[in-house]
């Protein structure tokens, strides 16, 4: 009898992890969607970032040696199989829904969805500080070094993209090492190098209209995400194993840097016209409402308050809850740190 009861509660635990992972997963998946918020964030206050750092960096020529001794059985656990292979499918399911989903939010409610994530990130940085036992000049110097590297990175104006093999490759790399850095999104980095409108598309396409164009473009993208995990998983594991709370210093610096970038009222300063690559100087209410129609680029943005917003409704009542759910997200995210 109490063996049936231990099977039976095995089994429900083991279903309560699949589910929480699968959860955890998701919600990397559409945080990295979003310009601004890194599914970094997410695994770092869920408890999984080094687990996941350690597994993503398992993956090396030893495999080969591991295989040929133990079959795929050995293989398997040396990659922390389970783990990764439950978690990818959540994070897969995270950037489709986040692909549809949260880009309607973003079109349709744009105010309180930022706000919402200002309030996670900022809840996230203050989470993330309070795990550093003692801080000092030199951990307070590396936060500040954190803030102004991930400030610098939300004022650079994006560059134009390019669909050429090599920048694919380059930017599938250089976004996915930054989904692995709390506070830098993958997403913006993209934004930045100018393939967040060439990437993004092409994932859209492929679900609704399969072309060979999209799919190359999301093959090559994915060789540079796998480069940039191999490799970048290895440093990131090196700094946590040597220098555990220096590297959380930083981390939380890097946080706090990216919230200006989501703050949740922002003028636009500069725009590209998309048709004829036109540029347009700090641009008024008045223009938008005479060119309802116009498909533009956001080059540079101010954030402003409430009053000085452009676009209309401010929504102050929404905002301010969001970002207080935003906050309390945090809360509920890290009951999950040790699940």
């Amino acid at each position: 009898m109490k063996a049936v009861i231990f099977l039976e509660e095995s089994m429900e635990n083991k279903k309560g992890n699949f589910l929480s992972l699968i959860l955890k997963g998701a919600l990397m998946g559409v945080a990295e969607v979003i310009p601004g918020v890194s599914g970094g964030t997410i695994a770092f206050i869920t408890g999984i970032y080094e687990r996941l750092l350690n597994s993503i960096k398992s993956f090396d020529f030893s495999l080969v040696q591991t295989f040929r001794e133990g079959g795929i059985k050995a293989l398997w656990k040396a990659i922390d199989g389970d783990f990764l292979s439950v978690l990818f499918l959540g994070m897969v399911s995270g950037v489709l829904v986040g692909t549809i989903f949260i880009s309607y939010l973003l079109e349709q409610y744009p105010e309180p969805l930022w706000a919402f994530f200002f309030g996670l990130i900022l809840s996230s940085s203050i989470y993330i500080g309070r795990l550093i036992p003692k801080w000092d000049l030199a951990k307070v110097g590396l936060l500040v070094v954190g803030f102004l590297v991930a400030f610098g990175i939300t004022q650079t104006i994006p560059i134009g993209g390019s669909t050429s093999a090599p920048m694919l490759i380059f930017s599938g790399a250089i976004a996915i090492s930054a989904l692995m850095l709390p506070g830098i999104s993958g997403s913006f980095i993209l934004l930045l190098l100018g393939m967040y409108t060439i990437v993004i598309p092409a994932l859209k396409g492929c679900l609704s209209d399969p072309s060979f164009d999209q799919f190359r473009i999301l093959l090559l993208f994915g060789v540079g995400a796998i480069i940039g995990l191999v490799v970048f998983s290895r440093v990131l594991s090196w700094t946590f194993k040597r220098y555990r709370f220096p590297t959380f210093a930083i981390l939380t610096g890097f946080m706090l840097g990216s919230l200006f970038k989501i703050w949740p009222w922002r003028n636009p300063t500069l725009l590209m016209e998309k048709e004829h690559s036109k540029l347009i100087n700090n641009p008024s209410f008045q223009f938008f409402k005479d060119n309802p129609d116009l498909e533009f680029k956001v080059l540079s943005e101010l954030n402003v308050m409430p009053s000085e917003y452009l676009f209309g409704e401010p929504h102050v009542l929404p905002v301010v809850g969001s970002f207080i759910l935003g906050l309390l997200s945090v809360l509920v995210l890290s009951r999950f740190d040790k699940s």
